[in-house]
């Protein structure tokens, strides 16, 4: 019996045993499914959350120093300095443009003249051969007619010979004021504008010098406005300045050389009303003939002439 019961009694605690492994087996899948069913957790980062950059704006920052910021920022003296620049420079452009067109032309009237003038039959054919406006037709029909109207009381008491050189050269002197005309105007800009930028770069100065006593301060975004209006005055200025210069200069050699031109041409004319082969001296361009009528010698003051140009 005893032997029974203690064989009953380790059957059961071997089935307690089982049961318990058993149980102890099962916890750990229930933790895990419970772990995994759980919200969760996230830990709470003490340092703020860096966000993404946002996307670079593009702005717009006006520029102190350029013509727009010029004429918004300037009072009525600075506009009325700027307006006063910009007409010299127009003025000085247009000029330059069509002293350069009527140089040329009168170059190829030049050359013209010296191919189709003097291989005419007449003087009347030959002047009649120039182009209309041409500046040496001029010169031949006002001598031509000077030779054939010396008449009157008051041209009797002028010899004919006096009378046509008198005429050819009154008509160079035409020539010669219509190639300089507008040549003052160059000269005028080309010495004055630097000034007006000048008084443009002071009333700018001023004008900062003002705005800094205003503010209390000298601060950048106080005086950038006016300072960029005084030198940008100043650059405008320079340039009406140095194209007004170099155009007066250039135009000045043009004309000397076309005037020389007509100049000779003229002495050769003269030569021919006279009745005489033209003579060309080599060195001032003098031009003497003689005439048929008084066998004296004549000549056309092409020197003192060039000396008045």
């Amino acid at each position: 019996m005893s032997i029974k019961k203690l064989s009953s009694a380790a059957a059961a605690l071997a089935l307690v045993a089982a049961l318990g492994i058993t149980a102890l087996g099962h916890q750990p899948a229930l933790a895990q499914d419970q772990a995994s069913t759980a919200t969760p957790v996230t830990a709470v980062d003490s340092k703020p959350a860096v966000t993404a950059p946002a996307a670079a704006t593009k702005e717009t920052v006006d520029n102190p120093y350029g013509i727009e910021a010029l004429w918004s920022q300037g009072d009525l003296v600075a506009r009325g300095t700027l307006i006063i620049l910009i007409l010299m420079s127009a003025g000085s452009w247009y000029i330059l443009v069509t002293k350069l067109y009527e140089s040329y032309k009168l170059a190829s009237q030049a050359r013209e003249a010296r191919k189709t003038f003097f291989r005419a039959s007449s003087l009347q054919e030959g002047a009649q051969k120039l182009k209309e406006g041409s500046a040496f037709r001029f010169i031949a029909e006002s001598s031509i007619e000077a030779s054939n109207h010396h008449e009157g009381e008051l041209t009797e008491n002028i010899d004919r010979n006096t009378w046509v050189t008198l005429s050819v050269q009154r008509a160079i002197d035409e020539v010669q004021a219509r190639q300089q005309d507008g040549l003052a105007f160059l000269g005028t800009v080309g010495s004055t504008s630097p000034f007006i930028g000048l008084f443009g770069t002071v009333w700018g100065i001023l004008h900062a010098l003002t705005a800094i006593g205003v503010a209390g301060q000298a601060s950048i975004d106080k005086v950038a406005g006016p300072v960029g209006e005084s030198l940008l005055m100043t650059a405008i200025g320079l340039a009406v300045a140095v194209p007004a210069v170099l155009g007066y200069n250039w135009i000045v050699r043009r004309n000397k050389v076309t005037l020389d031109a007509a100049r000779s041409f003229a002495a050769e004319l003269h030569g021919v009303l006279l009745g005489a082969k033209p003579i060309r001296l080599v060195g001032g361009g003098h031009a003497s003939a003689t005439s048929s009528n008084n066998n004296a010698p004549t000549s056309l003051p092409v020197a003192a002439a060039r000396a008045a140009g």
